[in-house]
């Protein structure tokens, strides 16, 4: 693992103190030279000459280095409105791809050629359309036809990426899907929330179906690329077209709103999403916004909770506990058959191959422990 000074805590720190490079020099008995390679990522300090650099700034030693892991987890959240990406939360993900890398010997896939992927991912208007268009011939699917849930699990199978159904709830995560890259195997893992709203769970599959046809992209280049493949991808053109000669002869917001919501229901995604895609079709073609005022995200709300999240649509019938949760059995039979995706059989083998316990399967699928025993005790 390769360190470096953090620089910015480090000139934040060095202003702060009222400190000059030669000062810290004199401070440390080294040369300005030495600092300044220091300070530009060039060498790095002796472990005396870095535990001085702390005590002199008042910084601690994860204040004051950075540590570059060779081959880090890449990771990207579909995070919750209002949340914000912290730290720790890129440290959990990552800490999860590392563990996902026990299971990279058992991936069920062609292990000679890579899946394809896009050479340059922009995210122009043309662009976009060209691509979602790409995209549903690949799967047989017309511009004009609704993208169901199987045309996107299939599509993930295709490209490689494995789906890691989960069940966080509904409001206390700061995220409710991941993407973890793990650049040494190439190999892809997709967590998806399944105490989610239909409507946006479907938005969020094309989301994360978007950053694995991007993995040269990187922070908010790849979530502003992710969201907009995802908006074109459900929504492209062609039926943007037919909604905006819908919508513009309707006068007022509460007609408007009628039709933004059976349309949402048609296509299962959100009115938001179809309504951002009318008017990115009206901005690229010169035609009249189509404008709302805020009684049309009140109805949005009113008109998620006419529909029951996807975990509770999927378990309907089936005997839960007392915290309305599935058994291990029927969570894994479900997750695995509708998701098409190979991860508790690789669980399954991995698990009983290295004799390891329930405390895998908690960090793993990031579940409580009694959950992650149950599991365990399934799988095993």
């Amino acid at each position: 693992m390769k360190k470096r000074i953090n620089t910015i805590r480090t000139q934040e720190a060095l202003e702060k103190a009222g400190l000059s490079q030669t000062a810290v020099a004199d401070a440390l008995g080294v040369s300005k030279e030495a600092v300044s390679q220091w300070l530009n990522a060039k060498a790095f300090p002796r472990p005396s000459k870095l535990l001085q650099l702390g005590k002199l700034l008042s910084l601690s030693f994860d204040a004051l280095v950075i540590k570059e892991e060779l081959n880090a987890p890449k990771v990207a959240f579909r995070k919750r409105a209002g949340t914000k990406t912290k730290d720790h939360h890129i440290e959990k993900a990552q800490e999860t791809g590392r563990f996902l890398r026990h299971l990279v010997p058992y991936l069920p896939f062609d292990t000679i050629k890579m899946p394809p992927v896009l050479k340059s991912p922009i995210c122009t208007y043309n662009y976009l359309q060209m691509v979602a268009l790409t995209v549903r011939n690949e799967i047989s699917l017309g511009p004009l036809e609704c993208m169901d849930f199987t045309h996107l699990i299939r599509r993930f199978g295709e490209l490689q990426a494995v789906l890691v159904p989960v069940m966080w709830g509904a409001k206390q995560r700061h995220e409710n899907a991941v993407h973890i890259y793990l650049p040494d195997s190439q190999s892809t893992w997709v967590y998806l929330n399944l105490d989610t709203n239909v409507h946006d769970f479907k938005f969020w599959m094309a989301h994360e179906l978007g950053h694995c046809l991007s993995p040269s992209l990187e922070g908010d280049l790849a979530e502003d690329f992710a969201d907009a493949f995802a908006g074109a991808l459900l929504y492209p053109q062609e039926l943007a077209q037919q909604a905006h000669s819908i919508l513009v002869e309707k006068p007022s917001t509460a007609e408007r709103i009628n039709i933004l919501k059976q349309l949402a229901e048609d296509q299962v995604i959100s009115p938001i999403t179809i309504l951002g895609q009318v008017n990115k079709y009206a901005e690229q073609t010169g035609l009249p916004e189509i404008k709302m005022d805020k009684s049309f995200y009140g109805a949005v709300a009113k008109f998620n909770q006419q529909f029951h999240n996807l975990s509770e649509a999927l378990f309907s019938g089936a005997e839960l506990d007392v915290q309305g949760n599935p058994s291990a059995r029927e969570f894994i039979e479900k997750a695995e058959n509708t998701f098409e995706t190979p991860i508790f059989e690789l669980l399954r083998k991995y698990l009983k191959e290295y004799k390891k316990g329930p405390g895998f399967v908690q960090t793993l699928l990031d579940m409580p422990l009694l959950d992650a025993r149950s599991i365990h005790a399934e799988l095993t």
